[in-house]
Protein backbone atom coordinates (compact mmCIF):
# COMPACT_ATOMS: atom_id res chain seq x y z
CA UNK A 1 0.00 0.00 0.00
CA UNK A 2 1.45 3.32 -1.03
CA UNK A 3 1.86 6.14 2.01
CA UNK A 4 0.00 9.14 1.85
CA UNK A 5 2.00 12.08 1.07
CA UNK A 6 1.10 14.61 4.02
CA UNK A 7 -0.82 17.39 2.86
CA UNK A 8 1.33 20.16 3.45
CA UNK A 9 4.16 18.49 1.13
CA UNK A 10 1.78 18.57 -1.50
CA UNK A 11 0.94 22.10 -1.46
CA UNK A 12 4.56 22.95 -1.07
CA UNK A 13 4.87 21.14 -4.64
CA UNK A 14 1.69 22.41 -5.73
CA UNK A 15 3.66 26.07 -4.96
CA UNK A 16 6.56 25.04 -6.84
CA UNK A 17 5.42 23.35 -9.60
CA UNK A 18 2.74 26.68 -10.08
CA UNK A 19 5.81 29.32 -9.72
CA UNK A 20 7.69 26.82 -12.49
CA UNK A 21 4.82 27.25 -14.96
CA UNK A 22 4.84 30.86 -14.21
CA UNK A 23 8.34 31.29 -14.43
CA UNK A 24 8.71 29.03 -17.68
CA UNK A 25 6.12 31.56 -19.34
CA UNK A 26 8.98 33.85 -19.18
CA UNK A 27 12.03 32.19 -19.57
CA UNK A 28 13.74 29.38 -20.75
CA UNK A 29 14.10 26.39 -17.81
CA UNK A 30 17.68 26.84 -18.02
CA UNK A 31 17.34 30.42 -16.76
CA UNK A 32 15.18 29.99 -14.01
CA UNK A 33 17.06 29.60 -10.40
CA UNK A 34 15.79 27.61 -7.24
CA UNK A 35 16.58 31.48 -5.53
CA UNK A 36 14.12 33.21 -8.55
CA UNK A 37 11.38 30.35 -8.35
CA UNK A 38 11.19 30.14 -3.66
CA UNK A 39 11.30 33.85 -4.15
CA UNK A 40 7.86 33.53 -6.48
CA UNK A 41 6.62 31.59 -4.49
CA UNK A 42 7.57 32.59 -0.71
CA UNK A 43 9.35 29.29 0.11
CA UNK A 44 12.11 28.86 2.06
CA UNK A 45 15.33 27.61 0.00
CA UNK A 46 16.16 24.76 2.11
CA UNK A 47 12.09 23.26 1.64
CA UNK A 48 13.20 23.55 -2.24
CA UNK A 49 15.95 21.28 -1.39
CA UNK A 50 13.78 18.92 0.94
CA UNK A 51 11.97 17.97 -1.98
CA UNK A 52 13.97 18.43 -4.76
CA UNK A 53 18.20 18.50 -5.76
CA UNK A 54 17.41 21.50 -8.57
CA UNK A 55 15.44 22.52 -10.74
CA UNK A 56 15.58 19.94 -13.54
CA UNK A 57 14.58 17.47 -10.98
CA UNK A 58 11.56 19.72 -10.17
CA UNK A 59 10.71 19.54 -14.09
CA UNK A 60 10.99 16.09 -14.28
CA UNK A 61 8.46 15.29 -12.14
CA UNK A 62 6.18 17.39 -13.66
CA UNK A 63 6.89 15.76 -17.08
CA UNK A 64 6.59 12.23 -14.93
CA UNK A 65 3.26 13.02 -13.47
CA UNK A 66 1.60 14.41 -16.76
CA UNK A 67 2.65 11.25 -18.67
CA UNK A 68 1.06 9.25 -15.59
CA UNK A 69 -1.98 11.14 -16.19
CA UNK A 70 -2.07 11.10 -20.29
CA UNK A 71 -1.68 7.12 -19.46
CA UNK A 72 -4.04 6.48 -16.87
CA UNK A 73 -6.53 8.61 -19.40
CA UNK A 74 -5.56 6.47 -22.37
CA UNK A 75 -6.03 3.35 -19.90
CA UNK A 76 -9.46 4.69 -18.67
CA UNK A 77 -10.82 6.06 -22.08
CA UNK A 78 -9.66 4.29 -25.00
CA UNK A 79 -11.28 6.51 -27.42
CA UNK A 80 -8.36 6.91 -29.85
CA UNK A 81 -7.77 2.78 -30.81
CA UNK A 82 -9.80 1.37 -34.29
CA UNK A 83 -13.03 1.69 -32.92
CA UNK A 84 -12.61 5.34 -31.57
CA UNK A 85 -13.98 8.68 -32.52
CA UNK A 86 -11.60 10.29 -35.48
CA UNK A 87 -13.51 13.63 -34.58
CA UNK A 88 -11.94 13.39 -30.82
CA UNK A 89 -9.06 12.80 -32.25
CA UNK A 90 -9.22 16.01 -34.40
CA UNK A 91 -9.80 18.38 -31.51
CA UNK A 92 -6.97 16.32 -29.36
CA UNK A 93 -5.05 17.62 -32.51
CA UNK A 94 -5.86 21.41 -32.31
CA UNK A 95 -5.82 21.23 -28.32
CA UNK A 96 -2.41 20.54 -28.56
CA UNK A 97 -1.18 22.33 -31.19
CA UNK A 98 -2.62 25.65 -29.82
CA UNK A 99 -1.49 24.57 -26.34
CA UNK A 100 2.55 23.67 -27.43
CA UNK A 101 3.01 26.47 -30.38
CA UNK A 102 2.43 28.76 -27.71
CA UNK A 103 4.65 27.25 -25.13
CA UNK A 104 7.55 26.74 -27.34
CA UNK A 105 6.84 30.30 -29.05
CA UNK A 106 7.37 31.42 -25.42
CA UNK A 107 10.72 29.60 -24.05
CA UNK A 108 11.79 29.99 -27.95
CA UNK A 109 10.58 33.54 -29.37
CA UNK A 110 13.61 33.89 -31.50
CA UNK A 111 12.17 30.42 -33.85
CA UNK A 112 9.14 31.55 -34.21
CA UNK A 113 9.15 31.60 -37.94
CA UNK A 114 10.17 28.24 -37.39
CA UNK A 115 7.81 26.75 -35.09
CA UNK A 116 5.36 25.76 -37.29
CA UNK A 117 7.73 23.36 -39.01
CA UNK A 118 8.75 22.34 -35.92
CA UNK A 119 5.13 21.24 -34.49
CA UNK A 120 3.96 20.02 -38.06
CA UNK A 121 7.06 17.43 -37.67
CA UNK A 122 6.64 16.92 -34.10
CA UNK A 123 2.65 16.27 -34.33
CA UNK A 124 2.36 14.12 -37.61
CA UNK A 125 5.51 11.94 -36.09
CA UNK A 126 3.38 11.28 -32.75
CA UNK A 127 0.60 10.88 -34.81
CA UNK A 128 2.50 8.52 -37.25
CA UNK A 129 3.96 6.60 -34.46
CA UNK A 130 0.79 6.18 -32.48
CA UNK A 131 -1.05 4.93 -35.88
CA UNK A 132 1.46 2.24 -36.24
CA UNK A 133 1.79 1.19 -33.02
CA UNK A 134 -2.51 0.65 -32.68
CA UNK A 135 -2.21 -1.54 -36.21
CA UNK A 136 0.87 -3.78 -35.52
CA UNK A 137 -1.45 -4.82 -32.48
CA UNK A 138 -0.25 -2.93 -29.46
CA UNK A 139 2.37 -5.33 -28.86
CA UNK A 140 3.84 -2.97 -26.17
CA UNK A 141 2.24 -1.24 -23.56
CA UNK A 142 0.95 1.81 -23.92
CA UNK A 143 3.41 3.07 -21.05
CA UNK A 144 6.65 1.85 -23.45
CA UNK A 145 4.73 3.45 -26.45
CA UNK A 146 4.29 6.79 -24.49
CA UNK A 147 7.81 6.54 -23.21
CA UNK A 148 9.04 5.85 -26.68
CA UNK A 149 6.89 9.00 -28.35
CA UNK A 150 8.17 11.09 -25.26
CA UNK A 151 11.98 10.67 -25.70
CA UNK A 152 11.72 11.11 -29.77
CA UNK A 153 10.26 15.01 -29.19
CA UNK A 154 12.63 15.38 -26.89
CA UNK A 155 15.23 14.79 -29.14
CA UNK A 156 13.41 16.75 -31.87
CA UNK A 157 13.53 19.92 -29.64
CA UNK A 158 17.25 19.17 -28.50
CA UNK A 159 17.85 19.46 -32.35
CA UNK A 160 15.53 22.29 -32.75
CA UNK A 161 17.37 24.59 -29.91
CA UNK A 162 20.57 23.28 -31.74
CA UNK A 163 20.47 24.47 -35.54
CA UNK A 164 22.96 26.03 -37.46
CA UNK A 165 22.59 29.73 -36.90
CA UNK A 166 23.96 31.65 -39.66
CA UNK A 167 22.46 30.30 -42.00
CA UNK A 168 19.89 33.14 -44.44
CA UNK A 169 16.36 33.28 -43.30
CA UNK A 170 13.62 33.67 -46.42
Amino acid sequence: MQKKTDRRVRKTKSQLKTGLAQLMREKSIREITVKELVDAVDINRSTFYLHYSDIPGLLAEVENEMMEEMQRAIREHPIVGPHGDIGFVHKLEQLLEEKSRESLAALVPEKSGEMKYFYSYCLNGCLGFVKTWLETGEKETPEYAAEMAYRMVVSSVTAFYDTKEGREDN
